[in-house]
């Protein structure tokens, strides 16, 4: 089984009491068919590993495969105790069926229903999107819901995530705040690939819990300052893409992807260095990958992503290694981490 951790919210919130991370979460982009299509008894097949490793934390979002994440997730959650896992999902978009190939994510998200995304963080909308999402998880509640992707990455400059951010604070910060004092979920906060805006509503806002991709790993540590905040308020912090895209799971071979793109040069560097260290402990750098994040006390849970049965195979071993002290001693000393 996998190792626990528990979350209360920020400052011991008494609504959130109860809730329970298995350090190894699941991320469910994947089984949104991201970059390529995977069937149905395959999206299950890999649910099933998990579940049965003892992953008992699932996120997804609308985004993810316009849908399909959200209802792949309701087939497999179809009888299982209910108070036996935490699920999250999220807010920020809403989808519209519109003819065949004319929806978004093409060449993204492969073979999925034609939807039209459209971003609405208003109260309304918000609660708009957490409807849906219950229709399509086939759930009458959810642990946790984050606001999604206010950040530069997706909005394209500071001043777009700025109107976006007052959007939210004015709106749909009102409605998620609403459905966390009324018991309807157990708390909120963002999902995002900047810790920018993370620190940003730490300080302008009641927030429980934060979903940071790609920024809190063995190739970067920006975070850490925004991490010790969140810890020292008892803010817990989900890690997703703790592998970069994939170059910490595969090492620095030829195309290997960081931050969904072929890696620089000086990554490929950066990643040798870190391979070369974990091989000398006896350590996988993937091993070493899923367990940094673990060692920062705001960290409640690591979600790689895994679309088939050998990535998954990968990460629950990832999960169960033990890397020894005296690797991230060399790691320090060698100013490959803080």
């Amino acid at each position: 089984m996998q190792a626990r951790r528990q979350w209360n919210g920020r400052g011991n919130r008494q609504g959130a009491a109860g809730l329970s991370f298995t350090e190894l979460g699941f991320g469910a982009a994947p089984l949104g068919n991201l970059f390529k299509a995977i069937s149905e008894a395959e999206a299950q097949a890999v649910l099933d590993a998990a579940w049965t490793a003892g992953v008992r934390y699932f996120d997804t979002a609308p985004l993810y495969g316009l849908g399909l994440s959200e209802t792949r997730i309701n087939h497999f959650l179809r009888g299982k105790p209910r108070d036996q896992y935490v699920i999250s999902t999220k807010v920020g978009r809403l989808l519209s069926a519109v003819p065949p190939g004319n929806g978004d994510g093409a060449g993204k998200w492969i073979d999925v229903p034609s939807r039209k995304e459209r971003f609405d963080y208003s109260h309304d909308g918000v609660l708009r999107s957490f409807e849906a999402s219950l229709e399509r998880l086939g759930l009458d509640r959810v642990d946790i819901l984050y606001v999604h992707d206010l950040d530069i990455f997706t909005h394209g400059s500071e001043s777009a995530r700025a109107a976006r951010l007052a959007e939210f604070m004015a709106g749909g910060y009102r409605a998620l705040t609403r459905l966390r004092d009324e018991g309807v979920i157990a708390g909120f906060g963002a999902g995002v690939n900047e810790w920018e805006p993370c620190d940003w509503l730490l300080n302008h806002g009641e927030f429980d819990i934060f979903l940071l991709a790609g920024r809190y790993t063995l190739l970067e540590q920006g975070a850490a300052g925004f991490m010790d905040r969140a810890a020292a308020q008892g803010v817990g912090v989900v890690i997703g893409g703790p592998y970069n895209s994939g170059i910490l799971a595969t090492g620095p071979r030829p195309g290997a992807h960081y931050n969904y793109a072929p890696a620089p040069e000086d990554i490929l560097a950066r990643t040798t260095r870190l391979q070369g260290i974990c091989e000398g402990h006896g350590i996988r750098l993937v091993d070493a990958a899923f367990q940094f994040p673990l060692r920062h006390p705001a960290v409640v849970s690591v979600i790689p992503g895994g679309q088939g049965l050998a990535e998954m195979d990968s990460n629950i071993r990832a999960a169960g290694a033990k890397v020894p002290e005296a690797l991230w001693q060399e790691l320090e000393a060698e100013g490959l981490i803080a």
